[in-house]
Protein backbone atom coordinates (compact mmCIF):
# COMPACT_ATOMS: atom_id res chain seq x y z
CA UNK A 1 0.00 0.00 0.00
CA UNK A 2 2.55 2.18 0.67
CA UNK A 3 4.61 1.37 -2.32
CA UNK A 4 1.63 2.25 -3.95
CA UNK A 5 0.80 5.58 -2.84
CA UNK A 6 4.44 6.60 -3.03
CA UNK A 7 4.75 5.88 -6.96
CA UNK A 8 1.13 6.88 -7.92
CA UNK A 9 2.67 10.46 -5.97
CA UNK A 10 5.88 10.51 -8.78
CA UNK A 11 3.07 11.27 -11.53
CA UNK A 12 -0.14 12.82 -9.99
CA UNK A 13 -0.39 15.76 -8.25
CA UNK A 14 -1.38 15.27 -4.46
CA UNK A 15 -4.95 16.05 -5.21
CA UNK A 16 -5.11 13.87 -7.47
CA UNK A 17 -4.68 10.73 -5.34
CA UNK A 18 -7.72 9.82 -2.97
CA UNK A 19 -6.46 7.83 0.18
CA UNK A 20 -9.27 8.93 3.05
CA UNK A 21 -11.28 5.89 4.20
CA UNK A 22 -14.59 7.72 4.07
CA UNK A 23 -14.10 9.39 0.74
CA UNK A 24 -12.71 6.33 -1.29
CA UNK A 25 -15.24 4.55 0.33
CA UNK A 26 -17.97 6.78 -2.02
CA UNK A 27 -16.03 4.94 -5.22
CA UNK A 28 -16.84 2.06 -3.83
CA UNK A 29 -20.22 1.11 -6.43
CA UNK A 30 -21.84 2.69 -9.26
CA UNK A 31 -25.80 3.29 -9.07
CA UNK A 32 -26.18 -0.25 -8.30
CA UNK A 33 -25.56 -0.57 -5.01
CA UNK A 34 -27.22 -3.88 -4.50
CA UNK A 35 -24.40 -5.12 -6.11
CA UNK A 36 -21.29 -6.94 -4.89
CA UNK A 37 -18.78 -4.57 -4.20
CA UNK A 38 -14.90 -4.37 -2.70
CA UNK A 39 -12.82 -1.96 -0.40
CA UNK A 40 -10.48 -0.16 -3.48
CA UNK A 41 -6.83 1.08 -1.94
CA UNK A 42 -7.00 4.40 -3.52
CA UNK A 43 -8.85 6.53 -5.84
CA UNK A 44 -6.95 8.95 -8.99
CA UNK A 45 -8.34 11.31 -10.59
CA UNK A 46 -5.91 12.09 -13.65
CA UNK A 47 -6.46 15.45 -15.86
CA UNK A 48 -4.07 14.28 -18.54
CA UNK A 49 -3.06 11.06 -20.66
CA UNK A 50 0.33 11.09 -19.45
CA UNK A 51 -1.02 10.77 -15.80
CA UNK A 52 -3.42 7.96 -16.74
CA UNK A 53 -0.36 6.53 -18.41
CA UNK A 54 1.81 6.53 -15.07
CA UNK A 55 -1.09 4.94 -13.32
CA UNK A 56 -1.76 2.19 -15.32
CA UNK A 57 2.26 1.71 -15.55
CA UNK A 58 2.17 2.03 -11.91
CA UNK A 59 -0.32 -0.48 -11.44
CA UNK A 60 1.22 -3.24 -14.13
CA UNK A 61 4.53 -2.50 -12.29
CA UNK A 62 2.86 -3.76 -8.77
CA UNK A 63 -0.18 -6.21 -9.88
CA UNK A 64 -2.81 -4.18 -8.83
CA UNK A 65 -6.00 -4.24 -10.41
CA UNK A 66 -6.94 -1.45 -12.08
CA UNK A 67 -11.20 -0.13 -12.00
CA UNK A 68 -11.93 2.74 -14.59
CA UNK A 69 -15.40 5.06 -13.48
CA UNK A 70 -17.03 7.74 -15.28
CA UNK A 71 -19.99 9.32 -13.20
CA UNK A 72 -21.07 5.73 -11.62
CA UNK A 73 -24.73 6.40 -13.33
CA UNK A 74 -24.43 2.66 -14.29
CA UNK A 75 -27.12 -0.04 -12.94
CA UNK A 76 -24.60 -3.29 -13.62
CA UNK A 77 -22.02 -2.48 -11.00
CA UNK A 78 -20.11 -2.72 -13.82
CA UNK A 79 -17.84 0.10 -12.10
CA UNK A 80 -17.82 -1.39 -8.84
CA UNK A 81 -14.07 -1.59 -6.68
CA UNK A 82 -12.69 -4.62 -6.33
CA UNK A 83 -10.51 -5.17 -2.61
CA UNK A 84 -7.56 -3.54 -2.85
CA UNK A 85 -8.06 -1.64 -6.17
CA UNK A 86 -7.11 1.06 -8.09
CA UNK A 87 -9.98 2.90 -8.62
CA UNK A 88 -8.96 5.20 -11.94
CA UNK A 89 -12.19 8.20 -12.14
CA UNK A 90 -11.59 9.87 -15.07
CA UNK A 91 -14.52 12.66 -14.62
CA UNK A 92 -11.51 15.46 -14.59
CA UNK A 93 -10.68 14.34 -17.88
CA UNK A 94 -13.94 16.84 -19.58
CA UNK A 95 -12.71 19.18 -21.93
CA UNK A 96 -14.78 19.10 -25.58
CA UNK A 97 -11.66 19.55 -27.60
CA UNK A 98 -12.98 20.20 -30.99
CA UNK A 99 -16.57 20.30 -32.54
CA UNK A 100 -16.01 19.99 -36.03
CA UNK A 101 -19.19 21.24 -38.43
CA UNK A 102 -18.03 20.10 -41.81
CA UNK A 103 -16.54 16.52 -40.83
CA UNK A 104 -19.80 16.60 -38.30
CA UNK A 105 -17.77 15.50 -35.80
CA UNK A 106 -17.04 16.36 -31.96
CA UNK A 107 -13.39 15.35 -29.97
CA UNK A 108 -13.86 14.98 -26.33
CA UNK A 109 -12.18 13.36 -23.55
CA UNK A 110 -13.82 10.48 -21.48
CA UNK A 111 -15.54 12.88 -18.68
CA UNK A 112 -17.39 14.73 -21.13
CA UNK A 113 -20.99 14.48 -19.44
CA UNK A 114 -23.26 13.41 -22.63
CA UNK A 115 -25.81 16.75 -21.52
CA UNK A 116 -23.14 18.86 -21.79
CA UNK A 117 -21.79 17.44 -25.41
CA UNK A 118 -25.39 16.94 -26.42
CA UNK A 119 -25.50 20.91 -25.70
CA UNK A 120 -22.66 22.18 -27.51
CA UNK A 121 -23.09 20.67 -30.02
CA UNK A 122 -26.38 21.90 -30.35
CA UNK A 123 -25.27 25.53 -30.80
CA UNK A 124 -24.08 24.63 -33.93
CA UNK A 125 -26.96 22.91 -35.67
CA UNK A 126 -25.55 19.23 -35.23
CA UNK A 127 -26.78 16.75 -32.87
CA UNK A 128 -25.71 13.69 -30.89
CA UNK A 129 -28.04 10.94 -30.66
CA UNK A 130 -26.79 8.97 -27.92
CA UNK A 131 -29.22 9.66 -24.99
CA UNK A 132 -28.68 6.99 -22.24
CA UNK A 133 -32.15 7.88 -19.32
CA UNK A 134 -28.78 9.63 -17.25
CA UNK A 135 -27.69 11.65 -19.76
CA UNK A 136 -27.44 14.88 -17.17
CA UNK A 137 -25.28 13.22 -15.21
CA UNK A 138 -23.32 9.80 -17.36
CA UNK A 139 -19.69 10.69 -19.46
CA UNK A 140 -19.09 10.08 -22.64
CA UNK A 141 -16.42 7.43 -21.42
CA UNK A 142 -19.07 5.54 -19.33
CA UNK A 143 -21.46 5.61 -22.36
CA UNK A 144 -18.69 3.82 -24.66
CA UNK A 145 -17.65 1.30 -22.17
CA UNK A 146 -21.38 0.23 -21.62
CA UNK A 147 -21.92 0.32 -25.33
CA UNK A 148 -25.09 2.55 -24.15
CA UNK A 149 -28.09 2.92 -25.39
CA UNK A 150 -31.54 5.50 -24.91
CA UNK A 151 -34.27 6.15 -25.76
CA UNK A 152 -34.08 7.45 -29.34
CA UNK A 153 -31.69 4.27 -30.26
CA UNK A 154 -35.01 2.83 -32.49
CA UNK A 155 -34.26 5.40 -34.73
CA UNK A 156 -30.58 6.62 -34.16
CA UNK A 157 -28.79 3.19 -32.74
CA UNK A 158 -26.66 3.36 -29.82
CA UNK A 159 -23.19 4.39 -28.84
CA UNK A 160 -21.64 1.95 -31.11
CA UNK A 161 -22.52 3.81 -34.20
CA UNK A 162 -21.20 7.16 -33.45
CA UNK A 163 -18.07 6.06 -32.06
CA UNK A 164 -15.36 7.02 -35.17
CA UNK A 165 -12.03 6.66 -33.48
CA UNK A 166 -10.93 6.27 -29.77
CA UNK A 167 -7.16 6.66 -28.08
CA UNK A 168 -7.07 4.36 -25.08
CA UNK A 169 -3.96 3.21 -22.62
CA UNK A 170 -3.39 0.20 -22.45
CA UNK A 171 -2.79 -2.18 -19.43
CA UNK A 172 0.95 -1.57 -19.26
CA UNK A 173 0.86 2.04 -20.17
CA UNK A 174 1.13 2.27 -24.41
CA UNK A 175 -0.95 4.76 -25.94
CA UNK A 176 -2.82 2.79 -28.85
CA UNK A 177 -5.04 4.95 -31.57
CA UNK A 178 -8.03 3.46 -34.12
CA UNK A 179 -10.68 4.09 -35.76
CA UNK A 180 -11.20 7.47 -37.92
CA UNK A 181 -12.49 10.55 -38.12
CA UNK A 182 -14.29 10.13 -41.79
CA UNK A 183 -17.59 8.70 -42.81
CA UNK A 184 -15.92 6.02 -44.10
CA UNK A 185 -13.48 3.54 -42.90
CA UNK A 186 -13.14 0.27 -43.90
CA UNK A 187 -9.71 -0.88 -43.97
CA UNK A 188 -8.52 -3.05 -41.58
CA UNK A 189 -9.67 -4.74 -38.11
CA UNK A 190 -12.14 -2.55 -36.48
CA UNK A 191 -10.51 -2.45 -33.26
CA UNK A 192 -12.95 1.17 -32.03
CA UNK A 193 -15.90 -1.79 -32.21
CA UNK A 194 -13.63 -4.13 -30.14
CA UNK A 195 -13.66 -1.37 -27.76
CA UNK A 196 -16.55 -0.22 -26.82
CA UNK A 197 -18.56 -1.89 -24.39
CA UNK A 198 -15.74 -3.75 -23.41
CA UNK A 199 -16.32 -2.12 -19.64
CA UNK A 200 -12.42 -1.04 -19.30
CA UNK A 201 -11.20 -4.52 -19.72
CA UNK A 202 -9.45 -4.06 -22.68
CA UNK A 203 -7.79 -0.39 -21.98
CA UNK A 204 -8.83 3.53 -20.81
CA UNK A 205 -10.36 5.50 -23.33
CA UNK A 206 -9.03 8.89 -22.72
CA UNK A 207 -10.78 10.36 -26.03
CA UNK A 208 -12.92 9.66 -28.96
CA UNK A 209 -14.04 10.90 -31.81
CA UNK A 210 -17.67 11.06 -31.90
CA UNK A 211 -20.01 11.26 -34.94
CA UNK A 212 -22.65 13.64 -35.30
CA UNK A 213 -25.77 14.74 -37.25
CA UNK A 214 -27.71 17.37 -38.40
CA UNK A 215 -29.74 18.68 -35.90
CA UNK A 216 -33.43 17.22 -36.36
CA UNK A 217 -36.70 19.29 -35.85
CA UNK A 218 -38.16 19.04 -32.63
CA UNK A 219 -40.05 16.00 -31.52
CA UNK A 220 -44.00 15.47 -31.11
CA UNK A 221 -44.72 12.80 -28.53
CA UNK A 222 -48.13 11.03 -27.35
CA UNK A 223 -48.89 8.21 -24.82
CA UNK A 224 -50.91 5.40 -25.45
CA UNK A 225 -52.32 3.74 -22.23
CA UNK A 226 -53.09 -0.38 -22.64
CA UNK A 227 -54.28 -3.01 -20.35
CA UNK A 228 -51.55 -5.93 -20.67
CA UNK A 229 -47.85 -5.35 -21.46
CA UNK A 230 -49.00 -8.15 -24.76
CA UNK A 231 -51.21 -5.22 -26.20
CA UNK A 232 -48.49 -2.92 -26.04
CA UNK A 233 -46.51 -5.16 -28.02
CA UNK A 234 -48.89 -5.68 -30.37
CA UNK A 235 -48.70 -1.97 -31.32
CA UNK A 236 -44.87 -1.73 -31.57
CA UNK A 237 -45.15 -4.50 -33.83
CA UNK A 238 -47.78 -2.60 -35.95
CA UNK A 239 -45.79 0.10 -35.79
CA UNK A 240 -42.66 -0.99 -36.95
CA UNK A 241 -44.41 -3.62 -39.53
CA UNK A 242 -46.22 -0.48 -41.21
CA UNK A 243 -42.88 1.08 -41.72
CA UNK A 244 -42.82 4.02 -39.40
CA UNK A 245 -40.13 4.96 -37.76
CA UNK A 246 -40.77 6.64 -34.27
CA UNK A 247 -37.68 8.79 -33.16
CA UNK A 248 -38.70 7.47 -29.90
CA UNK A 249 -40.34 4.14 -28.52
CA UNK A 250 -40.17 3.58 -25.01
CA UNK A 251 -42.47 0.70 -23.18
CA UNK A 252 -43.28 0.42 -19.63
CA UNK A 253 -45.00 -2.21 -17.98
CA UNK A 254 -47.46 -1.58 -14.61
CA UNK A 255 -44.34 -2.53 -12.44
CA UNK A 256 -42.46 0.13 -13.57
CA UNK A 257 -44.85 2.79 -13.64
CA UNK A 258 -45.31 2.05 -10.32
CA UNK A 259 -41.97 1.95 -9.40
CA UNK A 260 -41.28 5.32 -10.81
CA UNK A 261 -44.17 7.04 -9.61
CA UNK A 262 -42.71 5.72 -6.44
CA UNK A 263 -39.20 7.26 -6.45
CA UNK A 264 -40.17 10.54 -8.75
CA UNK A 265 -43.58 11.17 -8.01
CA UNK A 266 -43.90 11.80 -11.90
CA UNK A 267 -47.66 11.70 -11.84
CA UNK A 268 -48.35 8.62 -13.90
CA UNK A 269 -51.25 6.85 -13.92
CA UNK A 270 -50.64 3.64 -11.31
CA UNK A 271 -53.93 1.53 -12.64
CA UNK A 272 -52.21 1.47 -16.27
CA UNK A 273 -50.66 -2.21 -16.83
CA UNK A 274 -48.36 -0.64 -19.89
CA UNK A 275 -47.69 2.46 -21.04
CA UNK A 276 -46.15 2.90 -24.85
CA UNK A 277 -44.38 6.67 -25.63
CA UNK A 278 -43.72 6.66 -29.45
CA UNK A 279 -42.24 10.40 -30.49
CA UNK A 280 -41.47 11.63 -34.42
CA UNK A 281 -38.88 14.14 -35.05
CA UNK A 282 -39.97 14.58 -38.78
CA UNK A 283 -40.84 17.88 -40.60
CA UNK A 284 -44.63 16.97 -40.17
CA UNK A 285 -45.17 14.85 -37.53
CA UNK A 286 -48.80 14.68 -37.84
CA UNK A 287 -49.57 12.01 -39.96
CA UNK A 288 -47.91 9.78 -38.61
CA UNK A 289 -48.77 10.32 -34.98
CA UNK A 290 -52.71 10.05 -36.15
CA UNK A 291 -51.93 6.67 -38.11
CA UNK A 292 -49.74 5.66 -34.76
CA UNK A 293 -52.78 6.90 -32.47
CA UNK A 294 -55.08 4.40 -34.77
CA UNK A 295 -52.40 1.27 -34.63
CA UNK A 296 -52.16 1.91 -30.81
CA UNK A 297 -56.32 1.99 -30.84
CA UNK A 298 -56.30 -1.14 -32.65
CA UNK A 299 -53.83 -2.59 -30.59
CA UNK A 300 -56.42 -2.64 -27.40
CA UNK A 301 -55.17 0.79 -26.07
CA UNK A 302 -57.79 2.36 -23.78
CA UNK A 303 -56.19 5.80 -24.05
CA UNK A 304 -54.38 7.49 -26.49
CA UNK A 305 -52.97 11.21 -25.28
CA UNK A 306 -50.28 13.86 -26.66
CA UNK A 307 -47.98 13.81 -23.42
CA UNK A 308 -46.24 16.54 -25.06
CA UNK A 309 -48.95 19.31 -24.33
CA UNK A 310 -46.81 22.28 -25.50
CA UNK A 311 -46.70 22.96 -28.88
CA UNK A 312 -47.73 19.45 -29.43
CA UNK A 313 -49.50 18.16 -32.49
CA UNK A 314 -52.88 17.00 -31.08
CA UNK A 315 -53.72 13.31 -31.67
CA UNK A 316 -57.25 12.36 -31.10
CA UNK A 317 -58.12 9.31 -30.40
CA UNK A 318 -60.40 7.22 -32.74
CA UNK A 319 -63.59 5.29 -31.68
CA UNK A 320 -62.75 3.44 -27.99
CA UNK A 321 -61.50 -0.06 -28.94
CA UNK A 322 -63.76 -3.57 -27.81
CA UNK A 323 -62.45 -5.49 -24.96
CA UNK A 324 -59.84 -7.43 -25.93
CA UNK A 325 -60.24 -11.37 -26.80
CA UNK A 326 -58.21 -14.75 -27.13
CA UNK A 327 -57.43 -14.25 -30.17
CA UNK A 328 -55.36 -11.11 -29.03
CA UNK A 329 -51.31 -11.77 -29.90
CA UNK A 330 -48.64 -11.07 -28.31
CA UNK A 331 -45.50 -9.63 -29.61
CA UNK A 332 -42.47 -11.77 -29.33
Amino acid sequence: MGELIKLLHQGLPGEAVLTDPDVIRAYANDMASFCEAGTPAVVVLPRTVEQVRHVMRTATALRVPVVPQGARTGLSGAANASDGCIVLSLVKMDRIIEINPVDRVAVVEPGVVNAVLSRAVAEQGLYYPPDPSSWEQCTIGGNIGTASGGLCCVKYGVTAEYVLGLDVVLADGRLMSTGRRTAKGVAGYDLTRLFVGSEGSLGIVVKAVLALKPAPPEQRVLAAEFPSAAAACAAVCAIMARGHAPSLLELMDGTSVRAVNAMTRMGLPDTTEALLLAAFDTPDPAPDLAAVAELCTAAGATEVVPADAAGATEVVPPTPPPSPTSSSRPAG
